[in-house]
C-alpha cells in the first residue's frame, strides 16, 4: 500500500459552516476532501473493484419518533466479509489472518497526512516517523463513498481505539462540507470483522435523530453527556480545531470498556450542540461523537433482518432481505437492537464507574 496519492491537510481545511440541504435532493457544497473521496470512490466502482455494483438504494423512513432510516442492501448481507473468530475484546493482531496489508493495491484511494502547524503536532511524530492513515474502499459497501480509514497499517494495531484513530475520525468529518458524511468504529465483539485497526466512513444523505437528540451532562470537566433517547450511550461534542481533550476523554472511556471486556460501537457525525434549541437554519457546525457500550456477540447467530453495529445503533438500518425491509416497524427494530444492549442496571453501573475513573 505504498504507492498512492497523498492528501495533505491542516486545521485550516476544517469546514465550520455546514448546514443541512433544504431538501433530500438539495444542492450540497463539496470540500477538497469530499471531491477527492467521491471522485476516487466512483472511479473504483466503475473499474469493477467492488464485490457488487451499488446503485441508488431503496430507502424509507420508518414511522415513529426514532426516525429510523431503513435501506435495502441485500448484496452487503451476502458479500460482507465474515467476522474473524474472536474470543475477547483485547485480541492480539494475527498476521496470518486477513488484514489491510494484504488488500489489492488498487483498492487504495489515498493516504491522509496532516501537515505540522505547531510544535505540539510535531511532537506527535515520534522518532521522526510520519503518522499516516490509508483510505481504502470497502469492497462490500453499505452506502455511497463507503471507505475504511486505516491508521498506520504497517504497525499492525489490533481493533482497539487509539488517540490517532479517534483524531482522524473526527478530523475527516470536519474536513467534509457534507453533513451526511459519517465515521464509525466497531470493536471486536461489536461486529468488527477484521482485527486490524480501522474505522468506517460513508455518506448518508438522510438526517439521523442522534444529530439533535437530547442528552444529560454527567461530567462537565470532560464535556461528557449521556443520551436520553434509545439506545443509551455516551456523547461528546466538539467544534474543533483543538481536539486533544475530546480525543483523550474518548480514548479513556474506550479503555475502560476494553478493560472490562465490554464491546462497543462509536459513531461520529455532524450535529447540534447538546442541550440547546435546534438551530432553525439547520446548522451543523460541530461534531457529535457517540459511544455505545453493548453486549458482545462472539459466535452469536446473526439477525436475519439487520446486524447491530455502528450504523444501526445510530439509526441507519441496512436490511438484508426485502420482506423485513418492507414489514418491520419501529417497535420491531427496537426489539432487535435491545437484545444487544446492556441492561439499565448494567449501563447505570458502567456510568458510575466512568464518572469515577474519567
Amino acid at each position: 500500500m505504498d504507492d498512492c496519492n497523498i492528501f495533505t491537510y491542516t486545521n485550516k481545511d476544517f469546514i465550520n459552516d455546514v448546514c443541512l440541504p433544504s431538501g433530500h435532493d438539495g444542492h450540497q457544497t463539496r470540500s477538497r476532501f469530499d471531491i477527492a473521496l467521491r471522485s476516487g470512490w466512483t472511479e473504483k466502482m466503475n473499474a469493477g473493484l467492488f464485490r457488487y455494483h451499488l446503485g441508488d438504494l431503496e430507502t424509507r423512513v420508518l414511522p415513529g419518533s426514532c426516525g429510523f432510516i431503513a435501506q435495502l442492501n441485500i448484496m452487503r448481507g451476502i458479500e460482507r466479509r465474515k467476522p474473524q473468530e474472536i474470543l475477547t475484546i483485547r485480541q492480539n493482531f494475527d498476521p496470518k489472518q486477513f488484514n489491510f496489508n494484504k488488500i489489492n493495491p488498487k483498492e487504495l484511494l489515498f493516504e491522509l497526512q496532516k501537515e505540522n502547524e505547531t510544535t505540539s503536532e510535531q511532537n506527535c511524530h515520534q522518532n521522526g516517523l510520519k503518522q499516516t492513515c490509508k483510505i481504502i474502499i470497502n469492497v462490500s459497501p453499505l452506502e455511497f463513498g463507503h471507505c475504511l480509514l486505516v491508521p498506520e497499517p504497517s504497525r499492525c494495531y489490533p481493533q482497539i481505539l487509539t488517540p490517532l484513530a479517534v483524531q482522524i475520525g473526527i478530523e475527516t468529518v470536519l474536513l467534509s462540507a457534507d453533513p451526511g458524511f459519517r465515521v464509525g468504529f466497531n470493536s471486536m465483539g461489536g461486529f468488527a470483522s477484521v482485527n486490524h485497526l480501522h474505522l468506517h466512513g460513508y455518506y448518508l444523505n438522510y438526517q439521523l435523530r442522534i444529530e439533535s437528540s437530547p442528552s444529560e451532562l454527567i461530567l462537565p470537566e470532560n464535556n461528557l453527556y449521556c443520551l436520553v433517547d434509545f439506545p443509551a450511550g455516551f456523547l461528546f461534542y466538539t467544534q474543533g480545531p483543538d481536539l486533544d481533550l475530546t480525543v483523550s476523554a474518548i480514548c479513556k472511556l474506550a479503555d475502560i470498556m476494553v478493560d472490562k471486556n465490554i464491546a462497543h460501537n462509536l459513531f461520529i457525525t455532524r450535529g447540534c450542540p447538546p442541550n440547546r434549541p435546534v438551530d432553525p437554519f439547520n446548522a451543523r457546525k460541530g461534531v457529535r461523537v457517540i459511544v455505545w457500550p453493548r453486549l458482545s456477540c462472539f459466535g452469536a447467530k446473526e439477525e436475519s433482518a439487520f446486524s447491530v453495529a455502528l450504523c444501526e445503533l445510530a439509526g441507519h438500518l441496512p436490511f438484508k432481505n426485502k420482506e423485513d425491509y418492507e414489514t418491520i416497524t419501529e417497535d420491531g427494530v427496537k426489539a432487535i437492537i435491545q437484545k444487544y444492549l446492556l441492561s439499565e442496571e448494567e449501563f447505570s453501573e458502567l456510568q458510575k464507574h466512568v464518572i469515577k475513573n474519567l
